[in-house]
């Protein structure tokens, strides 16, 4: 039997990284990753068009090399400055008079009205998200479907893209030979492919530490309730020590990766040197320096993450905190932001089912390289499940005259029946 596939591509600040993974009855059967440096994207946005647009192009085609499969559609990412959200509430009636039992119906066309409400010329509504609905007896209802009432109303969060972004990246992609099939935020991509039905419960929160912006995610019982984007990163560390020790920034990053730690500096011996190559000399640069430097800056960025998450829910609510980003991955700094913010820290992970099973086969994501895939695997495990995210019932009237008979005939059955 044919395979068909899906390709993600997930466009980070510093990374590029792509997977493509061939399907089979909506089974991920095989899955080959590709990654490269980037410049291009500052905080989310697109500043070099032409250089992305070649970035996009050489790894595509490298991939399309390792995997033996010809890539035309792709599945992308938007996040950064770019990325809105808000809430639209849309009220419709259900019956002239007495009540009527609510059909899918009834949710799709009120979904649809808060859409075309929250919508601007300016925007693109990436995901809508049902925060709550209610009916004429209560409020804050999951699910209305089957309950009686007179009118239906939905509180609808829609995240939302600038849709001037979304056209260059459209433009960037097509110029490399692709096309865009669908676009995900990529805070979600990230969450589908880390939590399974067990961190699902309660309150969750992710906490997704790029380059140069952190995406803080809020969920409740699986579902989307808030989002924050901060404005740091990694880079502040990197930026923090090329100023201070005067050294360029690709060096500082080198430097950073290899010999930074964050904590207790002072048990760093004086006499222990680094050698950077600074023109045609080395440059001795002690190590204490460089891990006090850093450890003062992620303080500065951990009491910024604590007092963003203290605005969104009280800490001691939350069931879990899960990061992820190469940036935790320094001696010290997921212990620095359990302290900052008072309860435990989880690395994110690989947990989505059917993406363990894949994942687990390939030792190129062995330890924690698969952090650098991580939103790229979400990104497939979304396009896999072939649903909205959240489970959103997204308003699609069909044309099909049978297919509304028989709709028409299974609401008429659940309102007398």
């Amino acid at each position: 039997m044919l395979k068909n596939y899906i390709c993600a591509l997930d466009i980070g600040s510093s990374k590029i990284a792509a997977c493509v993974a061939q399907t089979q009855k909506k089974s991920i059967t095989n899955i080959f990753f590709e990654s490269a440096p980037l410049k291009g994207i500052k905080r989310g946005t697109i500043v070099d068009s032409i250089g992305l647009s070649g970035s996009i192009s050489r790894l595509l085609k490298n991939l399309k090399a390792k995997s033996g499969i010809n890539i035309k559609f792709i599945y992308t990412n938007l996040s950064g400055q770019d990325i809105t959200t808000k809430h639209s509430r849309s009220i419709i009636p259900l019956a002239e008079r007495g009540n009527k039992v609510i059909t899918l119906s009834d949710i799709q066309k009120v979904n649809e009205q808060g859409r075309v409400l929250g919508s601007s010329l300016e925007e693109e509504i990436i995901h809508q998200i049902p925060y709550s609905y209610t009916i004429d007896s209560s409020a804050n209802i999951i699910n209305p479907l089957g309950l009686y009432s007179h009118r239906l109303e939905v509180d609808l969060y829609l995240v939302c893209g600038r849709l001037s972004s979304i056209q260059t990246l459209t433009r960037v992609v097509n110029q490399a030979g692709f096309q865009i099939k669908d676009l995900y935020f990529t805070g979600l991509a990230t969450s589908k492919a880390i939590y399974n039905e067990e961190l699902k419960e309660g309150i969750n929160i992710l906490c997704d530490i790029g380059s140069d912006i952190t995406e803080l995610l809020v969920f409740k019982d699986g579902r989307l309730k808030d989002i924050r984007i901060l404005a740091l990163g990694g880079d502040d560390l990197t930026l923090e020590i090329s100023q201070k020790l005067n050294i360029p920034f690709d060096l500082a990053e080198d430097v950073k990766r290899s010999y930074a730690s964050i904590g207790d500096y002072t048990r760093i011996p004086e006499d222990k040197e680094i050698l950077v190559k600074k023109s045609n000399f080395y440059k001795p640069i002690k190590q204490k320096w460089v891990c006090e430097l850093t450890t003062s800056k992620t303080m500065s960025m951990c009491n910024a993450i604590k007092d963003t998450v203290q605005d969104l829910v009280p800490t001691d609510k939350i069931n879990n905190f899960i990061t992820s980003g190469r940036t935790v991955l320094l001696e010290g700094f997921i212990e620095m932001l359990e302290n900052s913010l008072g309860i435990s820290v989880r690395l994110a992970r690989i947990m989505n089912p059917e993406m363990v099973s894949v994942v687990s086969k390939h030792p190129d994501l062995c330890g924690q390289k698969y952090l650098s895939y991580i939103t790229a695997l979400g990104i497939i495990c979304q396009a896999a499940s072939d649903e909205q995210p959240q489970l959103i019932s997204s308003y699609q009237p069909t044309h099909n005259p049978l297919i509304k008979a028989i709709n028409k005939v299974k609401e008429t059955y659940q309102e007398y029946f």
